[in-house]
């Protein structure tokens, strides 16, 4: 039957089906697309999230704490070399250069701060020394170099609960490790 032979109640009876029908189908193609956003949507957050995971510069260290001390008075045994948390002393050091070692216990304090500890283990190792201190020249604040004979590897960078160690000057890596952590301590001090 065509269009011409149907009364003009039926013409407006199917019309209001097939416009029935189209909001179905309207209905239909924005939940199935809504669906398809949230689920690649999650996808996406999940890997992004892994692979963010992944790409943390460092190894993360168990949090010891952040208790005050008195120098010289005893505490526990830190659980990494150098610490990157633990009983500290209530002064924190100035950032910048040092030529001389200090106390595991007064930079603790600068990590809690959400600054970054770099140590090497040589200070007769004058290439990698002037390297390092061109690199932190960059950061006024939050940045210590300092020297560390103890040191397990040839530099070591402590942020709080974070140790990258390194055996030569990747700059790269320094300033990624350095982005990631400053100002990420537990207690901010601009």
């Amino acid at each position: 039957m065509d269009e011409g032979s149907l009364s003009k109640g039926e013409q407006e009876r199917q019309a209001r089906l097939a416009a029935v029908r189209r909001a179905k189908l309207k209905k239909i193609v924005i939940w199935l697309t809504i669906l398809v956003l949230l689920i690649g949507g999650s996808w996406w957050l999940v890997g992004y999230s892994r692979q963010a995971a992944l790409e943390k510069p460092g190894e993360e260290i168990v949090d010891q704490g952040r208790a005050h001390i008195q120098p010289g008075e005893e505490h526990e045994q830190y659980n990494s070399n150098p610490p990157t948390s633990g009983s500290h002393y209530a002064q924190a050091a100035d950032w910048g250069v040092y030529d001389q070692e200090l106390p595991d216990e007064q930079l603790i304090h600068n990590l809690e701060h959400g600054g970054i500890w770099i140590s090497y283990k040589d200070p007769s190792q004058t290439a990698l020394v002037n390297a390092l201190k061109e690199i932190v020249q960059d950061y006024p604040t939050k940045v210590i170099l300092t020297p560390r004979p103890a040191n397990d590897a040839a530099i070591a960078m402590a942020a709080w609960g974070r140790l990258l160690q390194l055996d030569a000057v990747d700059e790269k890596e320094i300033k990624a490790f350095i982005k990631a952590y400053m100002n990420r301590g537990p207690e901010f001090v601009p």
